[in-house]
């Protein structure tokens, strides 16, 4: 049958045995000698023999003591050492983030490490989802989405609206004829986002008549994917310039006209409405705030 441990009786052995001294060892424990002594004999008592004997310069341990001090010295280092570590988690903050997994991947994720850098002890955890996030079900502090901003019962900050540019392959562009105005876009295939309207209003902002072909061509439900498409010679996205930077850098896309239009939604940042009270959750919303204002 299992016993509980004397741990206070162990502890003060250990710190006895340390210093040679029952007052040194009180003074450490920050209790009188007199609780020390009746500790230790305690522990004598228990296990039925002696663990000290008496010198001039102090306490000396026994053959039996000195066999198991180093190992309960050894327990009770580690046992701080957890206690260290419990404490440690205790004050790291955690920051479940829902975004969709084209803003992730081409805007969040590449300036994160800023955010890691002036708080270090905030974990970061992305989830990349196109569905909308349940803020208490799904244990999300931050989602960060694209739409008009009506989230009923959250707390909505408009965050960015992103510019939208036509791109393309540079192979299909070389094998076109020359793009010059936004209604020559109509002669190529459009590769539209899953609810397949920006086309229609891009052309519609640059005063191009209503034309059955601006709702024609693939959808796809993702913005990576329409990029992939793009890229891939399959015709002319609309993209976020954001989203497509990195394959314009690099050569994979071409912006085959210089007429970005805001696009209709926005990019939102919506919190539980008492979310902000938190300290991890201000930080994240007021970095990503100033990480906006350098591309508006």
């Amino acid at each position: 049958m299992a016993t509980s441990l004397p741990l206070l009786a162990l502890r003060t052995f250990v710190e006895v045995g340390q210093r040679g001294s029952i007052k040194a060892a009180a003074q450490a424990l920050s209790v009188t000698s007199g609780a020390v002594s009746q500790q230790i004999r305690l522990l004598e008592d228990r296990v039925g023999m002696a663990l000290f004997t008496r010198e001039r310069s102090g306490l000396r341990l026994t053959e039996a003591g000195a066999s198991v001090h180093p190992v309960l010295l050894q327990a009770f280092e580690n046992m701080q050492q957890a206690l260290q570590s419990l404490e440690a988690i205790k004050c790291r903050q955690t920051l479940t983030i829902s975004t969709v997994a084209t803003f992730a991947a081409s805007w969040l994720v590449p300036r994160l490490g800023r955010f890691n850098l002036r708080h270090p002890h905030i974990e970061v955890r992305v989830e990349a989802t196109s569905a909308v996030a349940d803020m208490r079900r799904d244990r999300v502090d931050v989602a960060l989405r694209h739409g008009l901003g009506n989230y009923p019962g959250l707390q909505v900050t408009r965050l960015m609206a992103p510019v939208m540019v036509p791109v393309a392959s540079p192979a299909l562009m070389a094998a076109s004829p020359k793009i010059t105005n936004p209604a020559d876009c109509l002669e190529f295939a459009l590769l539209h986002d899953a609810d397949r309207t920006d086309w229609s209003l891009w052309l519609a902002a640059h005063d191009v008549a209503k034309d059955p072909r601006a709702e024609r061509g693939t959808a796809f439900e993702d913005d990576f994917l329409l990029i992939r498409a793009a890229e891939a010679g399959q015709g002319l996205a609309l993209v976020p310039r954001e989203y497509a930077l990195e394959e314009i850098n690099a050569g994979r896309l071409v912006q085959v006209l210089d007429k970005p239009w805001p696009a209709r939604f926005a990019y939102y940042v919506v919190t539980r409405q008492d979310a902000l009270h938190r300290e991890e959750v201000k930080a994240f919303v007021d970095w990503i705030m100033e990480e906006a204002q350098g591309v508006i």
